[in-house]
């Protein structure tokens, strides 16, 4: 018999949407259980015997999903968005409707990108306290110096926030251009850009190389594999 678990955690774990994502569809009143609506925090439920539906529909406990993709440049991070022409989720078996991506690659943005149905899983890979490592290799239009980074890993004031990187080097440079090497454990909007752009410089190319100690490889854009226990198990290991 299973134990009764927080309905925030059972909605994540079925693939509704994050914890916190969760958390806010209950305070909106949409989830009901054994027919009652629920819209407080720190309800129980026993996944065997009661019922839970989210906006009337019956949700179900479901067979976990831990996806890498490589993104091609040109697609939106979403499964459904009327104004996107592209979707991830077109690369990804129908099937695997349930699932939705962890964070977040910009349209033009490239490299690996994990999709999950699991909450738990999609909020220790994304929130800040975790501080998952994720890499990234940008091409930049000029020149990139040393002091630029340090003052990429001491902290850059730019539209209202504090952009800040982990570490970085220059891989190359020449003929005005120069490739980039970003670690960043925080994964605020368009953050590698916005850094560049503090300093007056466009990135041109920008590919996601690694997500904790998982690399993407040699996945070929467009293509998508399953996690193995094992990666799951060093993604998900204690800090």
């Amino acid at each position: 018999m299973a134990q009764p678990e927080r309905l925030q955690k059972f909605l994540a774990e079925a693939g509704i949407a994050s914890r916190r994502a969760s958390e806010q569809i209950i305070l909106e009143g949409r989830v009901a259980v054994n027919g009652e609506v629920s819209n407080r925090l720190g309800v129980r439920v026993d996944p065997d015997r009661d019922r839970v539906t989210v906006d009337g529909r019956p949700v179900r406990a479901q067979r976990k999903l831990y996806v890498a993709l490589n993104k091609p440049p040109g697609y939106t991070c979403t499964r459904k968005d009327e104004h996107a022409r592209r979707m991830v989720g077109e690369l990804l078996p129908a099937e695997w409707a349930s699932v939705y991506p962890v964070g977040r690659l910009d349209r033009e943005s490239e490299g690996l990108l994990f999709l999950t149905n699991d909450g738990e899983f999609c909020l220790r890979l994304t929130h800040p306290r975790y501080g998952v490592r994720k890499v990234y290799l940008a091409t930049v239009e000029g020149r990139v110096h040393a002091d630029m980074l340090q003052r990429f890993r001491d902290g850059v004031q730019f539209e209202d926030e504090m952009l800040r990187i982990q570490e970085g080097r220059v891989v190359s440079s020449g003929q005005g251009v120069a490739v980039v090497e970003l670690v960043l454990t925080e994964g605020r909007y368009r953050e590698v850009r916005r850094l560049f752009a503090s300093e007056g410089l466009e990135v041109v190319r920008l590919l996601r190389t690694q997500i904790g100690p998982i690399k993407l490889g040699e996945l070929k854009p467009g293509r998508w594999r399953t996690l193995t226990p094992g990666e799951l198990k060093t993604l998900l290991a204690p800090l």
